[in-house]
């Protein structure tokens, strides 16, 4: 039987690269995108809902599917208001999570970053931390939190300090060893895979999937 899956944040790097495996991928009968505003050029298979996600509670009745897939993110430069970037990175993410477990739906899969501890002096990982732990609490069957390093691949917006640092970063790849392969880059393409692959084998054991799992998970299936 084919499934049907929800993506937030689907106009975003991962969240694009995502929409395409699910587009080609034959197993999905249907995919139902939440966002702002409307994405052009996509194929029957595909439903969008538009309205403003940090009410999402508006679309209770449409919130349902076999799986959810988080890819919800800011940035301090396009939020640079603290509230509203809590709002976005956790606030969106916890409501899903909690629409999920209403609506009955089994698989939740949600990107957060390296380093996210709610206890953390930090803004960016403090507000991770937090979100991560909305989303377990929800105690969905099957619950995947990805926690990648840097993010690599093209960005349609412009994220100047981001792409310096890529660049800069790259340059010490061939030194991250051992221990060190856990900050490697990781590409939204190999993201998006691992996403893929958790929703249909589901035999990952933790909730909590570490960056360097992302990029065997991403790279061997």
């Amino acid at each position: 039987m084919k499934k049907t899956a929800i993506i937030l944040g689907a106009s975003g790097l991962t969240g694009g690269k995502l929409l395409q495996k699910l587009i080609k991928d034959e197993r999905y009968a249907s995919i139902k995108l939440f966002s702002r505003s409307k994405m052009e050029g996509l194929p029957d298979k595909v439903t969008q809902y538009i309205g403003d996600l940090l009410e999402l509670n508006q679309f209770k009745a449409e919130f349902t599917a076999d799986e959810v897939y988080c890819c919800i993110g800011t940035t301090k430069e396009k939020t640079p208001d603290k509230t509203l970037y809590k709002q976005i990175d956790c606030g969106i993410p916890s409501a899903a999570a909690k629409l999920s477990k209403a609506n009955g739906i089994a698989t939740f899969i949600v990107i957060s970053a390296m380093g996210a501890n709610a206890d953390s002096a930090i803004f960016y990982y403090k507000t991770k931390g937090e979100m991560e732990q909305q989303v377990m609490a929800q105690a969905i069957e099957h619950t995947y939190i990805l926690r990648p390093s840097l993010i690599g691949g093209d960005r349609q917006e412009r994220r100047v300090l981001e792409k310096i640092g890529l660049v800069l970063f790259k340059g010490v790849q061939p030194l991250l060893i051992g221990p060190l392969k856990a900050y490697r880059i990781v590409t939204a393409e190999t993201i998006a895979q691992a996403m893929l692959h958790l929703a249909n084998t589901k035999k990952y054991p933790e909730v909590l999937i570490p960056s360097d799992d992302i990029q065997n998970l991403g790279n061997n299936f």
